[in-house]
C-alpha cells in the first residue's frame, strides 16, 4: 500500500464524524478544531467567548469544512447537555467529545484560594463528568462513540509546590477515564491526553502574582497546541477496535 493511500485510509476514518469539542475558543481546542477540520471531521464547537467560537466557525467554514459553535460554560450540567442536543439536531449524531475545557490556577495552598480551587473542580472535574453525562446515554444508543479527557502531566506527577490542587484535578480526570473505560463496555472507546508545557491561555488562569512568573519561566519551554491536536487526532483515526487509552506528551526539554 502506498503512502497516499495510507494517508487516504487515515482521512476517511475522521471524515465526517460529529466531534464536539469543549473550550474551543483558544489553545489547544482551537487548534484540535482546525486539525480535524483539516481531516473532514463534522464540528460543534463550545466555550464561554461565543464571538472567538464563531470566528473559528466562519474560518473552518471559509475553508470548506462544517461546524457550529454553540456556548456554553462546562460547569452547568444544563449547558453542556444542551451542547450534544444541538450537535443531534444538527447532524443527527455525535461520534466523538472531547473534554477539553480547563483551567489551571496555581498557587500555595498556604494562599487557600477556595474560590480558584471551586473553580477548578467545577470545570476541571465535573465539567468532564458533565460531558461524559450528556453523551453517554447516546453513545450507549448508537452502540459507538469515544470520549477524549485531556488531562495532564500534573495528572502523573504533582505539581508543587503552587499546583498541588490543579494536580488533583487532573489526577481525578485520570481516574475518571480509566473507570469509564472499564464500565463502558466493548462499544466505546476513551482517551485521556496528558500534555505537558503547550502553548495556550492555560498559563493565564491564576490571580498569584509570584506562581505566575514561575509558570512564564515554566512556558518558555512549551510546544504548539496542534502538537496535542495530532495526538488526539492519532487516536480517533484508529480502527474502531483499536482504542488508545493514553498519550503523554511534553517538550523534548521539559523535566517535570
Amino acid at each position: 500500500m502506498s503512502v497516499h493511500q495510507n494517508e487516504a485510509n487515515s482521512m476517511s476514518t475522521i471524515g465526517k464524524k460529529v466531534v464536539v469539542i469543549t473550550g474551543a475558543s483558544s489553545g489547544l481546542g482551537e487548534a484540535t478544531a482546525l486539525h480535524l477540520a483539516e481531516k473532514g471531521a463534522i464540528l460543534v464547537l463550545s466555550a464561554r467567548r461565543k464571538e472567538r467560537l464563531d470566528a473559528l466557525v466562519a474560518l473552518i467554514v471559509a475553508g470548506g469544512g462544517h461546524a457550529i459553535a454553540v456556548k456554553a460554560d462546562v460547569s452547568s450540567k444544563a449547558e453542556v447537555q444542551n451542547i450534544i442536543d444541538k450537535a443531534v439536531e444538527a447532524f443527527g449524531r455525535v461520534d466523538v467529545v472531547i473534554n477539553n475545557a480547563g483551567l489551571m490556577a496555581i498557587a500555595p495552598i498556604s494562599l487557600t484560594k477556595t474560590d480558584e480551587w471551586d473553580r477548578m473542580i467545577d470545570i476541571n472535574i465535573k465539567g468532564v463528568l458533565y460531558g461524559i453525562a450528556a453523551a453517554l446515554p447516546l453513545f450507549e444508543k448508537q452502540k459507538s462513540g469515544h470520549f477524549i479527557n485531556i488531562a495532564s502531566v500534573a495528572g502523573i506527577k504533582v505539581f508543587s509546590p503552587g499546583g498541588a490542587v490543579y494536580s488533583g484535578t487532573k489526577f481525578a480526570v485520570k481516574a475518571i477515564s480509566e473507570g469509564l473505560r472499564h464500565e463502558v463496555g466493548a462499544h466505546i472507546r476513551t482517551t485521556t491526553i496528558c500534555p505537558g508545557a503547550v502553548d495556550s491561555e492555560l498559563k493565564l488562569g491564576g490571580s498569584d502574582e509570584q506562581s505566575s512568573k514561575m509558570l512564564v519561566d515554566l512556558y518558555q519551554q512549551a510546544i504548539p497546541a496542534d502538537s496535542v491536536a495530532r495526538a488526539i487526532a492519532y487516536a480517533i483515526e484508529q480502527p474502531t477496535d483499536v482504542d488508545i487509552n493514553e498519550i503523554v506528551l511534553r517538550p523534548t526539554c521539559q523535566e517535570f
